[in-house]
């Protein structure tokens, strides 16, 4: 939730969401300064509750969090572009200021002919890791939350890099996040849907994915040291846009849902480019 300021002075605040209210707990770097204390106050939330319809919503990632994405990490999704599964992650990078909340409008870029949707499982971590053997980084996660790493496909194309196409105007909507303890672990599966405008277009499951979460954090750990507040984006399973025939892409006016089990539902209405003067 965002509190005091305007856009370019806001303060981010990290919250309990129950039953239609948000307890605030605290400014988000501070949170994730101290995960143990804030957690355990928010066991103990409830006083102080604010509508939820009365706060404006904000990603609940620190400034300085790292957004790392997967590529081809599902194995189905490998297959209907014609990849071999990868023996190793495929990671590339987004900002923090790709990233959105459910409910904001997402810009097609003028030169592009739309956006593809990609629905996914982020892992927020919830401690240092670094040369994390797979156990530390399992209990290094704080939790999960539903993501869309929607994605601008000529960009994306140019090159064999793939920032650009990954990082356009607020085009990493990602949900509230639920703790491990809750969500429980991807490996005994959770299942992902994505609909367009009301229509299935991705029906999966976490248990297909090639390199569990453990594992790619351990992976990741091995080069760079992870940190409270990173996301780990997983990857998405079979069904986006660019595979099909003939390729279907979210224009303006399109509505794209990614519900995941357990995760809750990111809704994100598509717009074009003039809403850019506001990213």
């Amino acid at each position: 939730m965002v509190t005091g300021g305007d856009r370019g002075r806001r303060q981010v605040t990290v919250g309990v969401v129950t039953d239609g209210a948000v307890t605030p707990l605290a400014e988000v770097t501070d949170f994730y300064a101290d995960l143990p204390h804030w957690l355990e106050e928010a066991r103990a939330a409830g006083r102080g509750a604010v509508p939820l319809a009365e706060v404006e919503l904000a990603p609940p990632v620190p400034p300085s969090a790292r957004v790392l994405c997967i590529g081809l990490n599902y194995r189905a999704h490998a297959a209907e572009g014609g990849f071999r599964p990868p023996e190793h992650p495929t990671v590339f990078g987004r900002w923090t200021a790709s990233l959105s909340v459910t409910g904001t409008p997402v810009p097609v870029p003028a030169n592009e002919p739309g956006l593809d949707w990609e629905g996914e499982v982020a892992a927020i971590v919830g401690a240092r890791l670094a040369d994390a053997g797979e156990s530390e980084a399992e209990a290094g996660v704080l939790g999960y939350a539903v993501f869309n790493d929607l994605t601008a496909r000529t960009a994306q194309k140019l090159t064999t890099q793939w920032t650009l196409g990954k990082n356009a105007d607020l085009s990493g909507p990602i949900g509230p996040i639920v703790t491990a303890d809750e969500a429980g672990s991807l490996a005994d599966g959770l299942r992902l849907v994505t609909r367009v405008n009301g229509e299935v277009m991705q029906d999966g499951d976490t248990r297909d994915m090639i390199f569990t979460v453990p594992e790619l954090l351990s992976r990741i750990s091995a080069t760079m040291t992870l940190h409270p507040g990173d996301v780990i984006a997983t990857g998405t399973p079979e069904g986006v846009g660019y595979v099909r025939t003939p390729p279907r892409l979210l224009t303006p006016g399109d509505v794209v849902e990614v519900e995941v089990e357990r995760l809750g539902l990111l809704r994100t209405p598509v717009t074009d480019a003039s809403a850019r003067s506001g990213a």
